[in-house]
């Protein structure tokens, strides 16, 4: 069964950091994602996109990503991360990893809880 699984949320201080890590498995492989993100969803709110990054390593963030995330991919390693730092309690979050398949379509994880709080 092809699954992202999503890792490495937590709770943490504000100003604190957490490295979030999605790893494609069930015979799928991430360099058949045309692009990668990461999302995430707030209690009462809709799913947002934070970070996006594409088979040849273009990125884009959200504004308030911008400056604090760094997401990268490891093809090689059939993995995505989502480096976070400076994360104040306004990330606080279900964060998810999502893959474009160049046929099937998207892919999503089953989400990863952060909590920023003191």
């Amino acid at each position: 069964q092809v699954q992202l699984v999503e890792s490495g949320g937590g709770l943490v201080q504000p100003a604190g950091s957490l490295r979030l890590s999605c790893a494609a498995s069930g015979g799928i492989h991430t360099f058949t994602f045309s692009a990668m993100s990461w999302y995430r969803q707030a209690a009462g709110k809709q799913r947002e996109l934070v970070a996006r990054i594409t088979r040849a390593g273009s990125t884009t963030y959200s504004a308030s990503a911008k400056g604090r995330f760094t997401i990268s991919r490891d093809d090689a390693e059939n993995t995505l991360s989502l480096q976070m730092d400076s994360l104040k309690p306004e990330d606080t979050a279900v964060y998810y990893c999502n893959g474009e398949h160049q046929i099937d379509g998207a892919y999503w994880g089953q989400g990863t809880q952060v909590t920023v709080s003191s």
